[in-house]
């Protein structure tokens, strides 16, 4: 008998219990779309995937905020309704791997994907990724992607009081991180671009405070402070930034916090790579990637490899300190 005519005949609640269990046990996906505006959805225990919570979905009739969404190697703990929050790995082998979770103020769940491929291109661009050698030089090449939000204020950050990448000190880690951020406040570069870009950062102190990041480069939720520090990752992830924004009326999103770790469990650092160089990432370089994340830069593709923000930094190698004319042009259309 089904569910819909055991109601109507009334048969007693511990029959529809049995039912129910049974229709949740029959398979069919982890998600169970309710079909009235007052029903609620359910979700399987462990980890979801964008195919478990879709696009139109409802975190709160879902019970979904807190819950961990996977994509493609990379995860994303459902923020609150109003809030957006997105992953950026930067990868050994130039691959993108980063996505997206919006939760509208009803609860609606949306998602983005990073595809870097949709980057606005620069003359000559040519898609052969990894290829250096074929890209365009920095300066040449104008392609750049954002990921529609900003930091409308000062963006005021820690480092973590942890393991430091390359096992260096605190003070020199820190001093590399401050560089780097502030070569994307000023736009940096070798190209003779002048500094026209009005934004603003400032370190506040070491913490014992963690970057809201996994062991898997997911984000697992925001504390309220943006922290950089190092631990694991997943191994193919350099390093990883996890950003939350809330939307702003017709503009980008107005930035809330962007942490970022460093993966020193299957990479090394130094902050003077040489010719001597054992395969290890320059910090700085690393790091401008980074904070091109948190300032609202997105993953320049393949045939951009000259680009700071290339989805691989390059071991030993330091051309990512500066930008590249499509970064800073990325940069300017923010601010």
């Amino acid at each position: 008998m089904s569910i819909k005519s055991c109601v109507m005949n009334r048969c007693s609640a511990a029959v529809l219990l049995v039912a129910s269990l049974a229709l949740l046990a029959s398979g069919g996906g982890a998600h169970m779309r309710a079909e009235g505006s007052g029903q609620a959805c359910v979700l399987a225990p462990g980890d979801l995937t964008v195919d478990d919570l879709p696009a139109g979905s409802s975190v709160t009739r879902c019970g979904a905020v807190g819950r961990l969404v996977t994509h493609a190697g990379v995860g994303l703990t459902v923020p609150e309704p109003g809030t957006k929050v997105s992953v950026d790995a930067l990868t050994a082998d130039g691959t993108t791997h980063g996505f997206t979770l919006a939760v509208a103020a009803d609860g609606t769940v949306s998602y983005a994907y990073d595809d870097a491929t949709h980057a606005t291109e620069g003359a000559g661009a040519r898609l052969t990724a990894g290829n250096r050698s074929g890209a365009p030089s920095p300066c040449a090449d104008t392609a750049y992607s954002t990921a529609d939000r900003k930091e409308y204020g000062t963006y005021q950050w820690f480092v973590g009081d942890g393991p430091q990448p390359g096992d260096l000190p605190r003070r020199e880690v820190r001093q590399a991180f401050e560089e780097a951020i502030a070569t994307i406040i000023h736009g940096r570069n070798d190209c003779g671009l002048d500094d026209t870009i009005r934004a603003k950062a400032r370190f506040l102190s070491a913490t014992g405070r963690e970057a809201g990041i996994d062991p898997q480069a997911r984000c697992t939720g925001r504390d309220g402070l943006s922290v950089w520090d190092a631990g694991d990752l997943s191994s193919d992830s350099v390093a990883t930034t996890c950003s939350w924004s809330r939307p702003v009326f017709r503009g980008p999103d107005r930035l809330l916090e962007a942490d970022v770790r460093f993966n020193i469990h299957d990479y090394r650092f130094t902050n003077s790579p040489s010719g001597a160089c054992d395969g290890s990432y320059d910090i700085r370089s690393v790091a401008t990637h980074e904070a091109g994340h948190v300032f609202g830069l997105g993953h320049a593709g393949a045939g951009h490899e000259n680009l700071t923000m290339y989805a691989n930094s390059f071991a030993c190698s330091t051309t990512a300190r500066t930008l590249g004319r499509g970064d800073v042009l990325g940069l300017r259309s923010l601010y």
